[in-house]
């Protein structure tokens, strides 16, 4: 699975708009919509973000 599909199905299993996912995350609307697009990777701290706001909402996206 690319990272891309892990974000939407994160974001979607948890309900939230791509908006909403942003502000969890601490990126920017645009941010979520090219990293679901597959139009940019994240930053290790994009990357870390992502990582955290899996643990703490018990999600299992894969490897």
């Amino acid at each position: 699975m690319t990272f891309a599909e892990k974000i939407k199905v994160a974001r979607l299993q948890m309900f939230l708009s791509q908006e909403k996912f942003a502000k969890e995350l601490g990126v920017s609307f645009a941010t979520i919509n090219r990293w679901e697009r597959g139009l940019c990777a994240p930053s290790y701290d994009g990357q870390k973000a992502f990582h955290n706001f899996c643990v703490k909402n018990n999600l299992n996206i894969g490897n």
